[in-house]
């Protein structure tokens, strides 16, 4: 009797790492066509079980769009990271160059 629930617990974890492998790595539409079929069948389950909040939020999830790899937000890249530093941190005066002249090797150091 071990046995068979030792295999129905290893494979219901291959089937949940199977199923979050295709929903990660599958096409979006994959996926929300999953959180539906998901959000249906936690709606059915008894009231006693407490899935009322899971379902919505899976609701929610399954019919909002697709959002990009980042997140979704409207400016990704270089224009968001200059776009939160200081006015002074933006100018010309406050970059440091070294030329490459003055840079040296480490003087070694014996210790003691």
């Amino acid at each position: 009797m071990n046995s068979i629930l030792d295999n129905s617990l290893v494979g219901l974890a291959l089937l949940v790492s199977a199923g979050y492998a295709v929903s990660s790595l599958g096409p979006k539409s994959l996926r929300r066509r999953m959180l539906g079929a998901l959000s249906r069948a936690t709606g059915r389950a008894p009231a006693f079980l407490g899935l009322r909040r899971t379902t919505q939020r899976l609701i929610t999830a399954s019919t909002r769009k697709a959002q990009g790899a980042c997140g979704g937000c409207a400016s990704c890249g270089s224009e968001q990271g200059a776009a939160q530093k200081s006015p002074a941190q933006n100018s010309p005066a406050a970059e440091v160059i070294v030329p490459v002249a003055k840079i040296g090797r480490r003087a070694r150091t014996s210790t003691p």
